[in-house]
C-alpha cells in the first residue's frame, strides 16, 4: 500500500499522548481521555494535525472520537479561500452562530458555536480575555493576553434540553486555513450522560468543500452539503459560521447506529 493512500489508524490513549509529548518538544502531556482515528495521507503530516486537534478537542467521556482526514493536502495545490472577517471586528464582542438543531426522543438540541475574533494589540487582547471571562470561556492555549494577538479563539458547544456543554476549543491564528479534503471532526454521544450511543458529529472543513459524507455502524450514510438560503437548522448542512476561517458541518447517526466516519466527498 502506497503511503499516500487513504487509511485507518487506530490508536491507544499512550498513543495520542506520545503524540502530543513529540510535538509539543519533549513536554510531557498527560493521557488524552480518548482515541483518535487518523485518515489519509503521509504520516509526519497526520501525526502534526493529530496533535493541533487533539489539543483543541473537549470530548464528553471515554466514547468520543477524534478523526483527521485528507490533510495531506494542505502540502499545496488548491489554494483556499481566506476567512470573511470584517476588519473592524470588535474583538471583544463574541460572533455566535447556531451549526444545527433538532430533537430527540421529544428533546430539543442544538450546536452553536462562540467565535472571538483576532485583537490587534494587547489592549485588545485584555479586553477579550476580560470578556470571555464573563461568559465562562477560557482560552485554551493563551497563558497571557499577548498570546491572543492575531489569533480567532472558538468555542462549540452542545444544548440537550436544558443542558449545555462544551465540545470542541481551539485557538488559531488568523490566516489559518483548511484545503482540498481536509476534515477535523469528533464524534461524542448526543445525550449528556450516555455513555455509548455516539450518534453526534461536529467537525470543520475548508471553504471551498461541497459536501461530507458520514458515515454509520450499519453502513448507511448521511451526505451534508452546503447550506442555501432556505436551509433551516433543522437540515444538515456545512455551514460558514461568523468570524471562523473554516466551514462547519454537524450529522447525527439514526437512533440504533453509531458514527463510523467522515470525509469530504466533493
Amino acid at each position: 500500500m502506497s503511503a499516500d493512500r487513504e487509511r485507518n489508524h487506530h490508536m491507544s490513549d499512550n498513543d495520542i499522548a506520545l503524540l502530543l509529548a513529540d510535538a509539543a518538544d519533549e513536554v510531557e502531556i498527560g493521557i488524552a481521555p480518548y482515541q483518535a482515528v487518523l485518515r489519509g495521507g503521509r504520516r509526519r503530516r497526520a501525526r502534526r494535525w493529530a496533535v493541533a486537534a487533539a489539543t483543541a478537542l473537549v470530548l464528553a467521556g471515554s466514547s468520543a472520537t477524534l478523526a483527521v482526514a485528507g490533510l495531506p493536502g494542505r502540502d499545496g495545490g488548491q489554494v483556499a479561500t481566506q476567512p470573511s472577517v470584517p476588519a473592524d471586528a470588535d474583538p471583544s464582542r463574541v460572533l455566535q452562530t447556531t451549526l444545527a438543531t433538532g430533537t430527540d426522543q421529544g428533546t430539543r438540541w442544538r450546536v452553536l458555536i462562540d467565535v472571538w475574533s483576532a485583537p490587534r494589540d494587547e489592549k485588545q487582547a485584555e479586553a477579550q480575555r476580560a470578556a470571555m471571562a464573563l461568559r465562562g470561556e477560557t482560552p485554551p492555549v493563551a497563558h497571557d493576553a499577548s498570546d491572543l494577538i492575531g489569533k480567532i479563539t472558538y468555542f462549540v458547544y452542545r444544548d440537550y434540553g436544558d443542558r449545555t456543554m462544551k465540545i470542541m476549543e481551539n485557538t488559531v491564528p488568523k490566516s489559518d486555513t483548511m484545503t482540498g479534503t481536509d476534515l477535523i471532526s469528533g464524534s461524542l454521544p448526543l445525550q449528556p450522560d450516555a455513555k455509548a450511543d455516539v450518534r453526534l458529529v461536529v467537525g470543520y472543513i475548508a471553504k471551498t468543500a461541497q459536501r461530507v459524507n458520514c458515515t454509520w455502524t450499519n453502513d448507511t450514510a448521511t451526505v451534508v452539503e452546503k447550506a442555501g438560503s432556505a436551509t433551516g437548522t433543522d437540515d444538515p448542512a456545512i455551514r460558514s459560521a461568523e468570524g471562523s476561517p473554516y466551514n462547519w458541518f454537524v450529522c447525527v447517526a439514526p437512533k440504533g447506529t453509531e458514527y463510523k466516519t467522515a470525509e469530504v466527498i466533493g
